[in-house]
C-alpha cells in the first residue's frame, strides 16, 4: 500500500521562544521529505517570530497573514494543504520522535477513519512532565449519545498538536468560525469524531507546554481573559449544533456532543456577570456529572454539601469564596488527605522524571 502524501500545518502567533523547536521536531521526523509538506502560518507575529521562521525558508511553506485568530489561521492554511492527510501542530509545543508515522500508518491502515489522536506529555514551566494516556475505548464515533459520552471525555487526546484529520473529511467541515478565538481545534476535531470514527494511539507523541501566554489554561483568575474565552466557547458550542444540525445528526446527540463545552461557557459567565443561585447549582452538576459519572457516593456527598451552599448567596460570591478557599493550603491539604478529587477511571497519568535530571 502507498504512503499518503501529507501535509504538516503549524499556526503560530508570538511563538519566539519556542517554534524553532516545534519546526526541528517535525523535520526530524523518520519520514521522507519527499511524501510530506510543511506549512507554517504566522498569524501576524509581532516578536522576532518571522525572523526565527526565515531560517527554515527552504524547508517550509510560510504563509503569513493579519491576525485574526486560530480559527483564521486553520482557514488561511487548510486550504492551501496540498496533502491526502492533515497533522496539525501549535508553534508552542513540539512532536516525539516517530509521530508522523504513527499516526499515517494507523490511517493508512484503516481507511474508514477520519481522525486519529494520541497520548500527551504535558511540560510544565518548571521543568515537570505529566503523561496522559486512555485506558480503553480506543476506538468510537460521536454520532451517538454513547458516541458523545466519549468524545467529551477524551478531548484532550484530539487538540491541535494530536489531531491528524484527513483532508476530504476538513473539506466537509468546512471553514471554522473565525468568532471562536480560542478552541478553534475544538470545532474541527468535534465534527470530524461525528461524521466519521476516532481512534486515539495509546503512545505519547506530543509534548504541551504549558506557559502564561497560553490562551487555553487559565492558570490565575484574569476577567478578560476569562471573557474572551467565555465567549468564544458559547460561539464554539452555538455553531457546532448549527453544523451537526446541517449534517442531520439527532439533535438528542448533538446536545450531548457540546455539552461540556456549553456547561464551562455557563460557568464562566456566572462567574462575571452572577445569576441565579439556581444556575450555579445546576451547571456545577452537570460538570461534575460529565466529569466523575462513576464517582463515589461519599464524594458525591460532598459535593452536595458544597453546593448547597451555592442556594443561598450569588454565583459571584459562590465562585470568589471558591477560589479563596482554593488558595488555602489547610483546605488543600486536607482534602487531598480526607477526600481528594475523583479520579478519571478512562485516563492513565503519571509524573515522568524531568529531562536532564
Amino acid at each position: 500500500m502507498s504512503r499518503p502524501f501529507v501535509s504538516v500545518l503549524i499556526d503560530t502567533y508570538n511563538h519566539e521562544r519556542f517554534i524553532e523547536e516545534a519546526i526541528s521536531s517535525v523535520l526530524a521526523q523518520d519520514f521522507p521529505a519527499s511524501d510530506r509538506e510543511i506549512l507554517v502560518v504566522d498569524d501576524g507575529s509581532t516578536d522576532r517570530t518571522p525572523e526565527i521562521l526565515s531560517k527554515f525558508a527552504t524547508q517550509v511553506r510560510m504563509l503569513r497573514k493579519v491576525n485574526g485568530g486560530q480559527a483564521s489561521a486553520f482557514n488561511f492554511g487548510i486550504p492551501r494543504c496540498r496533502g491526502e492527510i492533515v497533522a496539525f501542530l501549535d508553534g508552542d509545543d513540539w512532536w516525539a520522535p516517530g509521530k508522523l508515522a504513527t499516526v499515517v500508518n494507523a490511517m493508512t491502515a484503516d481507511s474508514s477513519l477520519g481522525i486519529v489522536g494520541h497520548g500527551i506529555v504535558s511540560v510544565f514551566l518548571d521543568g515537570r512532565e505529566q503523561a496522559e494516556t486512555l485506558r480503553e475505548n480506543f476506538r468510537f464515533q460521536a454520532d451517538t449519545v454513547e458516541g458523545a459520552h466519549l468524545l467529551r471525555r477524551r478531548s484532550a487526546f484530539l487538540g491541535t498538536s494530536r489531531m491528524t484529520i484527513r483532508s476530504e473529511l476538513l473539506r466537509n467541515i468546512g471553514p471554522v468560525p473565525e468568532a471562536i478565538e480560542i478552541q478553534a481545534d475544538e470545532y474541527l476535531f468535534t465534527l470530524a469524531a461525528v461524521l466519521a470514527p476516532v481512534e486515539i494511539l495509546p503512545a505519547l507523541l506530543t509534548f504541551y507546554r504549558i506557559h502564561e501566554a497560553n490562551r487555553f489554561q487559565l492558570s490565575v483568575y484574569d476577567p478578560e481573559r476569562i471573557r474572551r474565552k467565555q465567549e468564544s466557547l458559547t460561539v464554539l458550542a452555538r455553531t457546532l449544533l448549527e453544523r451537526m444540525e446541517s449534517f442531520g445528526i439527532q439533535p438528542l446527540v448533538g446536545r450531548e456532543v457540546v455539552a461540556y463545552t456549553q456547561a464551562c461557557a455557563d460557568q464562566m459567565r456566572l462567574q462575571l456577570d452572577g445569576g441565579w443561585p439556581w444556575e450555579t447549582v445546576a451547571t456545577e452538576w452537570k460538570l461534575y456529572r460529565i466529569l466523575h459519572p462513576d464517582a463515589a457516593v461519599a464524594r458525591r456527598v460532598f459535593k452536595s454539601f458544597l453546593l448547597a451552599a451555592a442556594l443561598f448567596v450569588g454565583p459571584k460570591f459562590f465562585y470568589g469564596a471558591q477560589r479563596r478557599l482554593s488558595q488555602s493550603d489547610l483546605y488543600r491539604r486536607t482534602r487531598a488527605r480526607w477526600l481528594p478529587a475523583p479520579e478519571m477511571k478512562h485516563l492513565k497519568k503519571d509524573w515522568l522524571q524531568r529531562r536532564g535530571a
